[in-house]
């Protein structure tokens, strides 16, 4: 086991990350920008290690600094979180080279299953289901068209090492394909550094549906259930949930055999998530895998009763997966609190906290990095806190979701909340009646 990590991160899943670690008897080095010095990561860390200003290239995306934080310290392994260079190849090679595990899976395989199209690819080729669209990267905008013609419209470009929503236009019709494809790309290579797109079929109102898995170093892949991830803006998750109530036993056996299947087939290692979007007659389509932690990971932790951090941390020690009983109980609702206007366009809100108070009780969980007089800085996402509540059934876990809520306070900053309680109310949402366009017609 290892005896001392790096977070290469911030904020909440830093302190998340450092919570398991402390449990695991495993000390931890925090390293931070400038903004980010009275930051709560920082603070419970055995150790903290400033690499640079507050823009993020130059602090939490600069690997040399991180890497020198690891030598420094003593660090023996290196957990990337999410966001940042945690799906970055070239990061993780350097981790490797450097003599630190990195805790995620090969750079290779970031590499390979980060590229969308080649992800598409390799689980078409073992039998999973995929939204028709290019077999690769799309050479022009002439290309592009006639594989439009092919499948019909609409269709929906996407940047091969995209997330986010950038690098994505839906087209409609043919005559708005070459402006949309160019204005992508352009987007793609800001973005990313990468300008290449590929093409799927536009599948109208659809439902997101990820599986949750881990794999270990000795080709055992396992998974965790699902989460729907449909409440969306701008292809950016709002809310999640798990067990999904869109789908049924039988699809959902289905989902996770084929995510299994295709994780296997690339002998994953770590934590890992196989996206699909799911249309109205559940049918369902491979999108995009994600070889990371994911923002929602503690929905799935509190239905399972697992801890996914400590999983990752285990495999990464070489350690074998046990075949873990999973059996998934009750419902958990996971809602992203961000300082952002939510009356206002979702304007972005940093500042200075003035006042907090967390909810608490039976079934309800609150992981952030924020305190009274905390300053939010405006350099980097607006997430600052995940509200997570279990219940005994779907039903059970809105009433407690709107009583936590009820409950959460944070003054000083506008924020998700007012947002949140609206969702609740709403009877489509109740009724599970919606799509990935609810909140165009909320």
């Amino acid at each position: 086991m290892f005896d001392k990590i790096l977070i290469a991160n911030r904020g909440e899943i830093a302190l998340r990350i450092i919570r398991t670690c402390k449990e695991m008897g495993i000390k931890t080095v925090a390293v931070y920008s400038e903004a980010d010095r009275e930051s709560l990561h920082v603070i419970f860390a055995d150790e903290a290690v400033c690499i640079g200003p507050a823009s993020s290239k130059d602090s939490y995306l600069k690997i040399p600094s991180i890497i020198s934080a690891a030598h420094i310290t003593g660090a023996d392994a290196i957990h990337p979180g999410y966001g940042f260079l945690s799906e970055n190849a070239e990061f993780a090679d350097i981790c490797t080279g450097s003599g630190f595990k990195f805790i995620g899976p090969s750079a290779r395989m970031i590499k390979q299953m980060g590229d969308k199209a080649y992800a598409k690819k390799t689980m078409r080729d073992v039998g999973v289901p995929v939204v028709p669209g290019s077999d690769g990267i799309l050479e022009n905008a002439e290309q592009a068209k006639t594989i439009a013609k092919k499948i019909g419209y609409p269709v929906m470009l996407k940047a091969s090492s995209g997330g986010g929503g950038k690098g994505m236009r839906i087209v409609f019709k043919e005559n708005n394909l070459e402006n949309a494809f160019q204005s992508a790309s352009a987007e793609a290579m800001t973005s990313f550094g990468n300008q290449d797109l590929y093409m799927e079929k536009f599948v109208e109102n659809p439902r997101h549906i990820e599986i949750q898995i881990m794999g270990d170093q000795f080709g055992n892949v396992y998974d965790f259930g699902e989460r729907d991830c449909t409440i969306q803006r701008r292809h950016q998750k709002l809310i999640e949930e798990s067990p999904s109530p869109f789908i049924n036993s039988e699809i959902r056996e289905k989902m996770i055999e084929a995510a299994v299947l295709g994780a296997k087939s690339v002998n994953y290692e770590g934590a890992g998530t196989i996206e699909f979007v799911v249309d109205k007659n559940k049918n369902f389509y491979f999108i995009e895998m994600n070889t990371r932690i994911q923002v929602e990971h503690p929905v799935t932790e509190m239905v399972n009763n697992i801890d996914l951090i400590k999983q990752q941390i285990l495999v990464a020690a070489g350690e074998k997966l046990k075949d873990i009983p999973v059996t998934p109980r009750g419902h958990s609702f996971e809602f992203r609190i961000n300082a952002e206007d939510s009356e206002n366009g979702f304007l972005p809100s940093p500042g200075r906290i003035k006042y907090i108070h967390f909810p608490g009780g039976f079934g309800v969980r609150m992981d952030s990095h924020i305190y009274a007089d905390y300053v939010i800085p405006p350099f980097y996402d607006s997430l600052i806190a995940k509200l997570i509540v279990w219940g005994t059934d779907r039903k059970h876990a809105i009433m407690r979701a709107k009583r936590a809520l009820e409950e959460l306070t944070i003054d000083g900053v506008k924020t998700t909340i007012p947002f949140h309680k609206k969702v609740l109310e709403n009877k489509e949402f109740i009724k599970s009646k919606y799509d990935t366009s609810f909140l165009e017609k909320f």
